[in-house]
């Protein structure tokens, strides 16, 4: 009699028949995947994987083929299977992962099934103050003559004593470039008349970067007395600016979740998580300018040195943020 009740139950572990002892009902999210055995299929959820006893339930769906991701509402079913390739999971509901559920609800074990799920999407700003280390020094000679030749070996003599003097103001540690050079004709035009070229300007410019910003002023006066005069301006810069624009999007980012909270609050529930993080891009804003071209040309003239005022940088920064947010709302 022993043998015989014996008997049948090891012929049903091979054939793969269960003897249920325990279930209890769970959420998974993952992958599907086939099986070793033919018709088998599983939800693999990170390391962990699930066989789904009852795959033909589910199989005249479109979605339902590898490697979509789903969500499935089932049991956890101990038992025993031929295989025993992953844990047995017999399965309620189940969708595509990217799909909402039908009630559009979000529960977690124990919580409260009314509870939604809403994205919601803010903007974080950041202006980040920074003294620049660089200035940029635009200086042009201009010279004008009836013959073009005149004017050309004019503006040379003159650019090469401007150049020189520049090497020696702004020290070893500048840059003196020519960064433009043009010769164009004078026009008259008179009514009726083709144009009728009276001379010839010549410009040459010469670009001084130097992070000596107190050798400015100097430089200005430098070049205007030995020639220059055309000064077109001052362009203030840093050239390591990573430390500040780091901080302006750590800030801008910390504006947007800040937000994304504060909305969340508002709502009655919580940040879940950051869905997606976006950099809108960076701007810098120089000082403005504090003198223009008369009032450098004035300045150097004469006897009084050109007071130069370095203002500070500002670098702004975007940030764009998807939060989900749960809420009872």
């Amino acid at each position: 009699m022993k043998r015989l009740l014996f008997m049948p139950s090891i012929l049903a572990l091979i054939l793969g028949a269960a003897t249920i002892l325990q279930a209890k009902e769970i959420t998974v999210r993952g992958k599907l995947q086939k099986t070793v055995e033919a018709g088998g299929w599983l939800i693999v959820a990170g390391d962990t994987k699930y066989l789904i006893l009852n795959p033909t339930n589910f199989q005249k769906n479109d979605w339902f083929k590898e490697s979509t991701n789903v969500e499935a509402v089932g049991e956890v079913k101990e038992v025993m299977t031929t295989f025993m390739e992953g844990t047995p999971f017999e399965v309620k509901t189940m969708q595509p992962a990217d799909q909402p559920r039908p009630d559009q609800a979000a529960t977690t074990p124990g919580g409260n099934e009314n509870r939604r799920l809403t994205r919601v999407m803010v903007t974080g700003d950041s202006i980040v103050q920074a003294q620049p280390d660089t200035a940029i020094l635009t200086i042009s000679v201009v010279t004008q003559n009836r013959a073009a030749i005149q004017a050309q070996q004019e503006n040379a003599a003159n650019t090469d004593a401007v150049v020189r003097v520049l090497k020696t103001v702004a020290g070893t540690g500048a840059e003196v470039k020519t960064s433009g050079y043009s010769i164009q004709p004078q026009r008259v035009y008179k009514e009726g008349q083709p144009p009728t070229i009276t001379g010839y300007e010549v410009r040459n410019s010469i670009t001084v970067t130097t992070s000596d910003l107190t050798k400015v002023g100097p430089i200005i006066d430098a070049a205007a007395q030995a020639g220059s005069n055309d000064i077109s301006g001052i362009a203030f810069t840093l050239r390591q600016d990573r430390p500040a624009r780091d901080r302006a999007l750590g800030e801008a980012t910390q504006e947007a979740v800040g937000k994304a909270r504060m909305i969340a609050n508002a709502l009655g529930g919580r940040v879940v998580r950051i869905v997606e993080v976006q950099e809108e891009g960076f701007q810098l804003r120089p000082p403005v300018p504090v003198y223009q071209t008369d009032s450098f040309l004035a300045g150097a003239k004469s006897a009084v040195a050109t007071p130069i005022e370095v203002g500070s940088l500002e670098i702004t920064s975007r940030v764009q943020v998807i939060a989900e947010v749960e809420s009872n709302l």
